[in-house]
């Protein structure tokens, strides 16, 4: 069955193929890797015992569970029997899940433990097979049953009536506001966007390359690349937490990471908090390193040549801190990282240039599996998301909100044809986001639609990008930027608690919910709003703010899994903040 239009096709050239090492994942003894043999070994016998239960074309199989082989080995199985996955968060709050078993009609579900199992209770009523359960109903157990069950060209006569329009994935977009809506991918749609997106790195995505994945396998991007890495041919290595992820590149030195913009800050963040901590000549040196880099990476991009000084205080800097970066933390071998998921600021990727690591942004969205546009290596534009893709049109509305047009398109939103006629016209798919595209076809991503804001003046804001300006500062974890129908935004800014020590003196013995209130907190934070947004226009300059003592969190139900701010949630439970800020400045 070589039929490039259908993912199971992906699966199987690759797994048929020699021998080699597919994904590397950290267990108790190490790092462990498992290669293609075993992976074709498992997957064959769970896609058998998947069919024997009576799973097959048309059904739908549920999978929630954090990053793993065995998450990968389930969601192949799924495919490899002909039904579809349903890929849900581990993090997904308790009613949504249920809303999203019931909507999809899953028959099974996979699960990573039973503790998950315990904590969702009466929203789970089908059966479940939960990867850490050693009894006959566990992961284990069904792939013992399916290995008794294989046979030479067994699993392959699983799939012989599979259609490339048949329905792949269905996967719930967390959206910023009500229940998760089902977005149908076919086969064709992924398989046709995994070949033309990698078709631009090709020749840097050599067989064999480390890939280190950090993004969750349950959206659609990351998602998406597992079959692109199988068509590159690339070893994967799999990081299970955000709080593992520096350790993780530093033993695996990859050569490619796919990431989204608060990884990025994160790291700068912490590189600054690191050399503030120590203090001394560190606590200047390293900031003033990483604005010298990201002031010369701009010079070069807007102008034929940087100032003789610029030159200087770079060669300066990277002598003495930025040809460190990338051994300390273990980009050495790194190509390129490329980001995703939300707009990253200029400022971010200049600063990650000037110390020799290159950023290469794109833009997607899960209704097009994911990918609309990347900015190819050799041929980028910063402050971009690219071009489109091969095989994919985009023109812009009168409103300026980007259409898009390609194999890529989803095939609707499953049992609810009132939102895909409204989301799909002649073929063309609303995204939501307003654009703009210049000459060359480069498209900037301005903001959501629906995000943006008119101030009491008439001025329009669009929040994303004041908010990415805010989150260049090693002291703001968060920012929510507010304002529509006041004078000026403001902003609610969640702090880097631990940065902010090293700025400031603080109390350690008081909790962050009186310091958040500490009218030196409040000042300083003042300042440093202003300071992060002087560049955009005086109507969007930040000079007002309420600081947060805690960061949003999926669990408060503020932030989305793909961690979007779920903005009328945090406006309906900070009030209280919004109007004291807007009362105290009034005055």
């Amino acid at each position: 069955m070589n039929r490039p239009d259908l993912l199971t096709s992906c699966i199987r050239a690759t797994l048929d193929g020699p021998d080699r090492p597919l994904y590397a994942e950290r267990g108790s003894d190490g790092w462990q890797t498992t290669g293609s043999a075993a992976m074709r070994a498992r997957v064959d016998a769970l896609a058998l015992e998947l069919s024997a239960h009576g799973v097959g074309l048309g059904d739908r199989v549920a999978l929630m569970a954090s990053n793993s082989v065995n998450w990968i080995v389930a969601d192949f199985a799924i495919l490899g029997c002909g039904a579809t996955v349903v890929p849900i968060y581990s993090t997904q709050a308790v009613d949504q899940v249920g809303h999203i078993l019931a909507n999809s009609g899953a028959k099974f579900l996979f699960i990573e433990s039973m503790a998950l199992r315990d904590k969702l209770g009466a929203q789970v009523t089908l059966p479940t097979i939960a990867f850490d359960d050693p009894s006959p109903a566990g992961l284990a157990a069904w792939e013992r049953a399916g290995k008794v069950r294989d046979t030479p060209g067994a699993a392959e006569a699983l799939l012989r009536d599979l259609d490339p329009s048949a329905l792949a994935v269905l996967i719930y977009t967390s959206g910023t506001t009500g229940m998760p809506k089902g977005v149908m991918l076919s086969h064709r749609n992924i398989a046709s966007n995994a070949e033309a997106s990698f078709s631009l790195v090709a020749e840097s995505f050599l067989p064999g390359d480390p890939v280190l994945s950090i993004l969750p396998f349950a959206h659609i991007y990351e998602h998406a690349n597992l079959f692109g890495y199988l068509l590159r041919g690339v070893t994967v290595s799999i990081s299970h937490a955000v709080e593992q992820i520096l350790d993780d590149m530093r033993a695996v030195r990859p050569k490619f990471v796919f990431a989204v913009p608060r990884i990025f800050e994160k790291i700068l963040a912490s590189i600054v908090t690191r050399a503030r901590t120590k203090g001394g000549v560190q606590a200047k040196l390293v900031p003033w390193a990483l604005a010298v880099a990201r002031d010369h990476a701009r010079a070069f991009a807007t102008q034929p040549h940087p100032t003789p000084a610029v030159r200087l205080a770079y060669a300066i800097a990277h002598l003495l801190v930025l040809k460190k970066l990338r051994p300390l933390l273990g980009l050495d071998r790194l190509d390129f990282f490329i980001s995703g998921s939300s707009k990253l600021h200029p400022d971010t990727a200049f600063a990650f240039l000037g110390a020799d690591i290159r950023i290469e942004e794109g833009y997607g969205l899960t209704e097009c599996s994911p990918v609309v546009s990347v900015n190819a290596p050799g041929r980028s534009r910063i402050g971009t998301v690219g071009r489109p893709i091969p095989g994919v049109d985009v023109r812009l509305a009168p409103d300026g909100e980007l259409l898009v047009r390609g194999p890529n398109v989803m095939r609707g939103y499953y049992d609810n044809p009132e939102a895909t006629a409204e989301a799909i016209h002649d073929g063309w798919l609303a995204t939501g986001d307003i654009a703009e595209i210049d000459r060359d076809g480069y498209i900037a991503i301005v903001d959501r639609k629906k995000e943006l804001f008119k101030t009491s003046g008439g001025k329009f804001i669009a929040p994303a990008r004041v908010e990415s300006a805010l989150l260049r500062s090693a002291f703001v974890s968060q920012a929510v930027v507010i304002g529509s129908g006041y004078a000026h935004p403001a902003a609610l800014i969640a702090p880097n608690w631990s940065a902010l020590a090293t700025a400031i003196p603080l109390d350690e013995t008081l909790a962050h919910e009186v310091a958040a209130r500490d009218d030196a907190v409040i000042a300083f934070f003042k300042k440093e709003a202003l300071a992060q947004t002087t560049d955009l226009a005086t109507f969007e300059q930040i000079r007002w703010v309420g600081i947060l003592a805690r960061d949003l969190t999926i669990e408060a139900g503020e932030l989305t899994p793909t961690l979007k701010v779920r903005r009328r949630v945090v406006e309906r439970d900070y009030a209280a903040l919004i109007a004291t800020i807007y009362a105290t400045n009034a005055r």
